[in-house]
């Protein structure tokens, strides 16, 4: 059974969000109305997953989440939230969240998606995955992708080119036609992304690829202001 932290300031939805998930087989073993209480119980017992509210009173759920992440870099974190603004996804991103729905998701698939995370995958919207594509259409003819970017320079620069068509939803035939490559190449170049960034998908390949270009442009930020 799967120890779920729910994390969310509103008292009917938690109550209506736990019986929705006793029904499917999921538990939540632990609340939490705000960040800092999240952070706290995290620090006492282990949990599988964190269902996590953005608009929380305190520090915040971004917040929440980037301490949660720094002290428990493992613990999977699935944002449940009904805000839905362009700039969030990027954030989330940016502080290690590992999923993002929007509340009125289908049961089901909220069920899905806390497997999902919870075994390690992630777990990313439409609204979501259009944003993460967007991040992308850019770069995307020939791919800019620093090479000094932490974690890419793991790529080779041909890699680098794919990544970044696959992560604007192009499939392998539209990136062979875009590079002019055979099918078969890019297809094996996929399987070398995907096992290099040590990731299940190509939509959290970009995800991967796009949190550490967030972290390459901030501490780049950092440097010029010393």
């Amino acid at each position: 059974m799967l120890q779920i932290l729910l994390v969310e300031d509103d008292e009917l939805f938690r109550l209506g969000l736990k019986m929705r998930l006793q029904e499917a087989g999921l538990e939540i073993v632990a609340e939490a109305s705000d960040g800092e209480t999240a952070v706290e119980l995290a620090t006492r017992q282990p949990f599988d997953l964190v269902l996590l509210d953005v608009g929380l009173p305190g520090i915040g759920g971004i917040e929440a989440c980037r301490q949660l992440k720094q002290q428990h870099p493992e613990l999977p974190i699935l944002v449940l939230t009904s805000r839905s603004e362009k700039s969030l996804v990027a954030r989330l991103i940016e502080v290690g969240a590992q999923g993002y729905c929007l509340k009125g998701i289908a049961s089901e698939a909220l069920v899905l998606a806390i497997r999902s995370v919870a075994s390690g995958a992630s777990w990313w919207d439409q609204t979501a995955t259009t944003e993460i594509r967007a991040s992308f259409e850019n770069r995307a003819t020939h791919a800019d992708l620093p090479e000094t970017a932490d974690g890419l320079a793991i790529l080779t620069r041909r890699e680098q080119e794919i990544l970044a068509q696959l992560a604007t939803g192009k499939s392998n035939q539209e990136i062979a036609e875009i590079l002019g490559i055979a099918h078969g190449t890019v297809r094996v170049h996929v399987h070398a992304i995907l096992h290099k960034l040590e990731v299940r998908d190509r939509t959290q390949a970009a995800v991967v690829a796009l949190q550490k270009q967030l972290r390459h442009n901030i501490n780049s930020r950092d440097l010029e202001q010393e």
